[in-house]
């Protein structure tokens, strides 16, 4: 698993308590038949990872081009030909 600490299910189920503590510094890798099957992190970690921040008008108010006079205007022609 990389750079995770890994414990195997077994591990995991007798020591849980201490791997919740564990996630509190870092995620923790558990593996099944020596193969890595999940990852327990802290709330704090999942939330930062899975938060969105903002909303999509905020996204591109936010852009670098914004004020660039990009024109991204439509092309009026019809559909290309493609051949399979």
């Amino acid at each position: 698993m990389g750079h995770l600490p890994a414990w195997t299910v077994a591990e995991a189920k007798a020591k849980f308590s201490h791997v919740i503590e564990q996630a509190r510094s870092g995620p923790q890798a558990i593996t099944r038949n020596g193969r890595p099957a999940a990852v327990v992190v802290s709330i704090e970690e999942w939330e930062r990872r899975t938060s969105r921040v903002g909303n999509l008008v905020e996204f591109f108010a936010a852009s670098p081009l914004r004020g660039s006079h990009l024109d991204a205007g439509r092309s009026k022609d019809g559909p290309r030909d493609v051949e399979l």
